[in-house]
């Protein structure tokens, strides 16, 4: 069995953001050679997610609402945590939207649905963070 590990780097211009990055995911599986497997994505951070759904900007917003009503940003002072950082807002959402996906990998292809795409989601950005990409299989 082959393995192949890579990392991507963000520094988001806006504190919540959601970036596709189903092209450098394809562009990882083509560079690690493998036919048959599986490709683990997952957030190295507490306040950033990894998710798999459409690229539909009504339903990014639509993700956006939902987070801001689940677990509002501010008033800072409604979190606990904030006793020490202003981001208890963004540990949960990430909780909510996922730490990793994986996908099956197919004849060297991503075996995603039909309008099935990956995303980097940050809750509490302008900062760098990273993402790991980790491919196994023959």
């Amino acid at each position: 069995m082959k393995s192949y590990r890579k990392e991507l780097w963000f520094n988001t211009v806006k504190r919540r953001e959601f970036i596709n990055i189903t092209g450098e995911v394809e562009d990882s599986l083509e560079k690690s050679g493998i036919k048959e497997g599986l490709v683990l994505c997952n957030a190295m951070h507490i306040t950033a997610s990894i998710f798999i759904n459409d690229d539909e900007s009504g339903l990014h917003q639509d993700f956006e609402n939902l987070l801001q009503k689940i677990a509002p940003e501010k008033p800072y002072d409604q979190y606990m945590h904030n006793r020490f950082e202003n981001n208890a807002d963004a540990h949960l959402k990430r909780t909510i939207m996922g730490r990793e996906v994986v996908v099956a990998v197919t004849g060297g292809k991503l075996d995603l649905g039909p309008w099935e795409q990956i995303f980097y989601g940050e809750f509490d950005g302008k900062r760098k963070k990273r993402v790991l990409i980790k491919i196994i299989g023959e």
